[in-house]
């Protein structure tokens, strides 16, 4: 087929392109703006059109676009025009996994991370909401019926993902204007979804799984992960865990919740693969990219983390303790760029209590990612920690400058620096804005 993706730059939609031209499809695409996303998707051979334009939809067979494109997108007008079958990324989901067992991870918190370490612990194609460090890559395509799939409940689509494993950390309330607040339907969304698959791994200790009656497996990591331990590795974080009877597992990066999501994969591998092969092929995880991201170690550590709600930012600086007690370090200075007027209003009072324990916060304009504007004053209600309001960060070698009014402010050059948002703050970080 001829497949068109209108939204091909965001981390989902770019996912899906590369797995259909890996399996043979011509793909072809569009964004409002060039990133390193496109970029990569162009030197995979696709043709892409930038910004959008009606001139990009000619003879395809089909058209997909992300949950942000607007029924008057000039593309999807042209394909209407000419007849051409437009669906939305939820819609041509079913299309894309059909015969394939997919084990397809979802949840508030963690998903990315577990499709990761799964990918590492299982053979099979994998579509991941993140780069892996391991292949370098958030697809991986191998010949075979498994799919390692990260599923998407913010805008329902994960009741598309086929799912014959669901594997799910969390089901926290998010992403609730889909959900039109309604947490019954937030609820029961996830119930169909978890009922819908043939086999089920979940965390039992979350409020809303542990009300669940099915058949299913079932842990308790208040129970289950025994003598957790961090450890460096040549500077490298790890979690080491004891797992009910198998014995110690180790695997990269810090925190409960990093041993929450691999004993989840865990759980789900040993039904099919024998556990002592589990346990060497977890070591393949290296992370993925934008969660607990080292990406500089000289004397002041810079960590780039996606963490954009209260519950992810918490359990990352969590981590980020941990590993700046073992490294040494005891300045933490902590860099947000709120993600979402509605996310950041609605979590408000989450939001003002988990940077506790940072020696300093910077806080950077809201990612509006489409949204108006709503008046949030940040210097009020976050003044408990003298916040510093700033317009961005610039890299500076290995500094990294805080800018406001186009004016540096100060220069970061040491302790441990540790960005969260899910916005362009990573590039900004990265020195690529």
């Amino acid at each position: 087929m001829k497949i068109h993706f209108i939204g091909i730059g965001g981390i989902g939609i770019s996912g899906l392109a590369k797995f259909m031209l890996a399996q043979g499809h011509e793909v072809s695409g569009s964004d409002i703006s060039k990133t390193l996303i496109t970029e990569k998707l162009e030197e995979l051979g696709m043709t892409l059109t930038i910004p959008h334009n009606a001139s990009a939809i000619t003879d395809q067979d089909l058209v997909v676009h992300s949950a942000i494109i607007r029924p008057d997108n000039i593309e999807v007008l042209a394909a209407k025009e000419k007849n051409i079958e437009v669906l939305a990324r939820r819609e041509a989901l079913p299309m894309i996994v059909k015969d394939k067992k997919v084990y397809a991870v979802c949840g508030a918190h963690g998903k990315s991370t577990t499709t990761a370490i799964l990918a590492s612990i299982l053979n099979g194609s994998a579509i991941i909401g993140a780069e892996s460090k391991e292949f370098k890559d958030n697809v991986r395509h191998e010949e075979g019926d498994i799919l390692l799939f990260e599923a998407d409940e913010s805008d329902g689509s994960f009741l598309n993902s086929n799912p014959y494993c669901a594997i799910v950390p969390n089901a926290e309330p998010e992403h609730m204007e889909y959900y039109d607040y309604n947490f019954d339907r937030f609820y029961d969304a996830y119930r169909s979804f978890i009922n819908s698959a043939t086999l089920r791994v979940f965390n039992a200790e979350d409020p809303f799984l542990s009300t669940l009656e099915c058949e299913a497996i079932r842990l308790y990591p208040s129970k289950d992960i025994k003598s957790l331990e961090y450890v460096l590795i040549k500077d490298e974080p790890h979690t080491r865990f004891e797992l009910l009877d198998m014995g110690m597992f180790e695997v990269w990066g810090f925190g409960e919740h990093i041993a929450i999501d691999a004993a989840l994969a865990i759980l789900a591998a040993i039904q099919t693969e024998d556990v002592e092969v589990v346990r060497k092929k977890l070591l393949n995880f290296k992370g993925i990219k934008k969660r607990f991201d080292i990406i500089n170690k000289d004397e002041a550590i810079l960590i780039d983390d996606y963490g954009h709600h209260p519950t992810e930012i918490k359990a990352t600086l969590e981590s980020v303790k941990a590993y700046a007690d073992l490294m040494g370090i005891d300045k933490i200075t902590a860099i947000w760029q709120p993600h979402k007027y509605s996310r950041t209003i609605d979590n408000l009072d989450a939001f003002i209590k988990c940077f506790e324990g940072t020696s300093e916060l910077i806080i950077l304009p809201v990612w509006a990612a489409g949204e108006k504007k709503r008046d949030i004053n940040f210097e009020k209600d976050f003044e408990r920690y003298s916040p510093l309001m700033a317009d961005g960060v610039k890299r500076s070698n290995n500094d990294l400058d805080v800018i406001k009014d186009n004016k540096v402010l100060k220069s970061l050059d040491k302790g441990l620096i540790v960005g969260f948002g899910a916005g362009d703050i990573t590039y900004q970080l990265r020195g690529t804005a």
